[in-house]
């Protein structure tokens, strides 16, 4: 996998969920259903969510801490010149939080679905808060499981190539099975 994620601005991100909506077929002409996509507030949520996991892991910072920087100056501040408007705070708060109280929970839930001789600590760290804040809304079932799976490999897609998507997919899907999501 790779070491380095692409680098990606919040503005960027939301670009391409825009661009992405605007030429998507009309339902009628896909082949199979997709999820139901999850509000704009609630993908926003989990982008930050990963993010402030990562930031959690790098520096050392305890989740009461980053939720509250989030909260008192990413949301309502510029991130890279754009506001992060419409992000559902709870949420957000919800998942940090969730991930932090279940790690042992999760952390088992995501190596059990590894490769044999893998370990948790060997995935690039921003894979790994990806695993992890899927897995939480997997294992705690706040939302339907193709929304969850489907909204955290398409921020993998924005940060990574096929190969680490893949990854994710394959094993959140897998944690889901186990869960009975």
């Amino acid at each position: 996998m790779s070491d380095k994620p692409r680098p990606i601005s919040i503005k960027a991100y939301m670009d391409q969920l825009s661009a992405e909506a605007e030429t998507a077929p009309a339902p009628e002409a896909r082949a199979a259903p997709r999820p139901k996509i999850a509000t704009k507030a609630r993908t926003i949520s989990r982008l930050a969510a990963v993010q402030a996991l990562y930031q959690m892991e790098l520096a050392g910072t305890g989740a009461e801490t980053v939720v509250k920087e989030f909260l008192d100056h990413r949301f309502q501040g510029d991130i890279e010149g754009e506001t992060l408007a419409d992000a559902d705070e709870d949420y957000f708060a919800e998942i940090v939080r969730g991930v932090v109280a279940r790690q042992a929970e999760i952390d088992r839930a995501i190596v059990k679905r590894l490769a044999q001789g893998w370990k948790l600590e060997r995935i690039d760290s921003t894979v790994r808060a990806m695993l992890r804040a899927g897995a939480f809304e997997l294992i705690s079932k706040g939302a339907p499981k193709e929304v969850v799976i489907d909204e955290y490999i398409e921020l993998a897609k924005a940060f990574f190539d096929q190969a680490e998507v893949k990854f994710l997919n394959g094993c959140l899907d897998g944690v889901a099975r186990d869960v009975g999501a």
